[in-house]
């Protein structure tokens, strides 16, 4: 057979699924196959792990009052509570029958909410571990606590926002288009909050009246689904992240768009063939730095993009092996962390760009992580 005839013979073999069959598969590793498997699990930098999820875990918080205690939700439809000294668990949020997507404390840490996939939110005080309120609504989208009271917001996927007040549980809804709320936060005045939809859309609601100050949409709004919103300190400007890979900032108090910031599509790839996605790419995380006026964007593609807001400018650009999942930044100093899905935390310093440090120990993907004060 000729070399083209050896070819096409060998596309219809899938390598990756025989060699996961085979038992002498690591025969067949490279020495540089090794390097990788080791880099992702011999490496521990970590100081407490805390192993009692038995699937993926999707979301973790720490307590914002003592930053002593942890709650994590998963795939195995668990929450938990534990000490982050030693991996001690506090207590066990049952209850839940589908995935646990959301989970964080009040403002105080006196209360701590988990929410699942199908929409059953659960509230239980800390002190004495007891559930001391629930609710249904639609599929879970996000969910958030209010900066200084015991007031609960949540999205879902018909569109509305959701505020409880807790544990008494007062309801308001806010709704919105016809589609999923993607993704909300509440402003740092508490008076309002922002909400993206999965049309592209984007609203600055009252939370008090319950209308509607301000909507972005059509030109202002984004091309496709938004994904993360963010504010700065004082909430004066909102940034919106999109899978169309565009970033607006707005002005919060008027709802008009200050600048935009466009990834420019990299060079394309060899065409996807059939079957074959071609690749992707969206913003996956945001925020605003507290010190200087620098804002970073996370993208899909592994980028992390450092924009100067005061020239709305390109500042850095620091690239990752794998897509960036979530960032955030140090509370007091220009140093943002990223996580990635290569399994690794890294510290980057935005002044320069340059890479701080990096941190291993997981053997797959990080879907989520928080920063202790």
């Amino acid at each position: 057979p000729s070399a083209d005839d050896l070819a096409d013979e060998m596309e219809d073999v899938d390598f990756d699924e025989e060699g996961a069959e085979e038992p002498d598969a690591e025969a067949w590793e490279t020495e540089d196959d090794e390097g990788v498997e080791d880099g992702m699990e011999g490496q521990d930098d970590s100081e407490v792990t805390f192993s009692l999820h038995s699937a993926s875990v999707f979301c973790v918080s720490l307590d914002p009052k003592t930053n002593t205690l942890a709650v994590t939700g998963g795939e195995d439809d668990k929450a938990f509570v534990w000490r982050v000294s030693d991996g001690e668990l506090l207590f066990e949020c049952s209850g839940h029958k589908d995935s646990v997507t959301c989970a964080g404390f009040s403002h105080d840490s006196v209360f701590v909410a988990t929410g699942d996939m199908s929409g059953l939110i659960k509230v239980w005080r800390v002190e004495s571990k007891e559930e001391v309120w629930s609710f249904e609504v639609g599929d879970l989208e996000w969910m958030e606590w209010h900066p200084q009271a015991h007031v609960l917001l949540a999205g879902t996927a018909d569109g509305n926002s959701w505020m409880w007040k807790i544990p008494s549980g007062d309801c308001k809804t806010f709704q919105g288009p016809a589609c999923p709320a993607t993704c909300g936060r509440i402003l740092p005045d508490g008076k309002r909050a922002v909400v993206g939809y999965e049309d592209g859309t984007m609203r600055i609601w009252d939370l008090k009246q319950g209308t509607s100050l301000h909507v972005l949409k059509g030109q202002d709004g984004h091309q496709d689904p938004l994904t993360c919103v963010a504010s700065n300190q004082d909430g004066s400007l909102i940034m919106t992240g999109s899978v169309d890979c565009h970033t607006k900032l707005v002005n919060s108090a008027t709802g008009k768009v200050v600048c935009v910031f466009k990834m420019e599509n990299m060079a394309p790839k060899a065409p996807a063939s059939e079957g074959e996605e071609a690749e992707s790419n969206s913003v996956e995380s945001l925020g605003f730095c507290n010190v200087m006026p620098l804002a970073a964007v996370g993208y899909l593609d592994g980028t992390l993009a450092i924009y100067d807001l005061s020239t709305q400018s390109l500042r850095h650009k620091c690239q990752h092996e794998s897509g960036i999942v979530q960032l955030l930044w140090e509370e007091s100093s220009a140093v943002v962390y990223t996580c990635s899905l290569d399994g690794a935390v890294r510290l980057w310093d935005a002044r320069s760009g340059k890479m701080i440090s990096e941190y291993r120990g997981h053997s797959a993907e990080i879907l989520d992580f928080a920063v202790n004060k």
